[in-house]
């Protein structure tokens, strides 16, 4: 990807370079629940904080705690009104709980350059195949070569394949498993307005490696969008299967003219 592709890119809410908070952390799943319960829809980028760090709504033990919480999640994501992928994340966020595990990878792939990487990995293994953590540990010391001590690449491994369980591409503890997670509305929504940021239209919306994270078939994913465009979540056509889809109130006139831009850059 291009610097000039990056650079459009991060005006958008995307995040990229070399860390990330997989390194320490998983997607903080239930840290964003209880987050995003309490704060308001209207929340400014300082309610979030305040949330954290002084009301503590995340009960953790010490402001030291609550401060490095607030700093992962907002570099996950963004947690930020202004960031337009966080504003769609906020607005499909509290429709459905079961779609909650992956709107909440789909950002975090968006703005954690670490966990990306590992996406090809898991979503690579066979539906049914065992993914034990030597394999794990074995690609990302081969993505990330004499980077990580052996005690940092166990912890990184830990915490990537945390994430992808939580939003079931795993499945199971001691013993995980690659299992097909379920696909909702609501996260098509987000998967396709991924795509749609990247400068993708019509059916090349439904090809991007973001549906890939669901595992379903077009048919599928084009009833799931049927249904998203039926409860209002975007606007989706398909007439003689040219394929439309629209994110009415999503962009700013900006943001819109950036997403543009970013559609004639490779």
């Amino acid at each position: 990807m291009t610097e000039e592709r990056q650079a459009l890119l991060t005006q958008l809410g995307f995040r990229f370079g070399l860390n990330g908070p997989h390194a320490a952390r998983t997607m903080m799943l239930e840290d964003m629940r209880l987050l995003m319960a309490h704060v308001p829809a209207d929340a400014t980028r300082a309610d979030y904080a305040t949330a954290v760090v002084n009301d503590n709504v995340l009960g953790k033990p010490t402001k030291k705690a609550r401060e490095l919480a607030l700093r992962h999640l907002t570099t996950l994501y963004a947690l930020d009104p202004a960031n337009p992928i966080f504003r769609a994340l906020r607005r499909l966020w509290l429709l459905d709980e079961v779609a909650q595990p992956m709107l909440a990878i789909t950002v975090a792939l968006a703005r954690d350059p670490l966990l990306s990487a590992t996406q090809p990995f898991f979503l690579g293994q066979v539906p049914g195949a065992v993914v034990s953590r030597e394999s794990v540990e074995q690609f990302l010391n081969t993505t990330f070569p004499d980077r990580f001590s052996p005690a940092s690449l166990k912890s990184f491994a830990r915490n990537v394949a945390g994430s992808w369980r939580g939003v079931g591409v795993l499945n199971g503890h001691l013993r995980k498993v690659r299992s097909i997670p379920q696909a909702r509305p609501e996260s098509v929504a987000l998967l396709l307005f991924m795509g749609y940021l990247e400068g993708r239209t019509g059916q090349r919306l439904f090809s991007s490696d973001w549906m890939s994270l669901l595992g379903s078939s077009v048919d599928e994913l084009e009833a799931l969008a049927n249904a998203a465009s039926h409860r209002g979540l975007l606007v989706f056509m398909n007439a003689g299967g040219v394929k439309e889809v629209r994110f009415p109130g999503y962009l700013t006139p900006e943001e819109e003219r950036i997403r543009q831009e970013v559609s004639h850059v490779v």
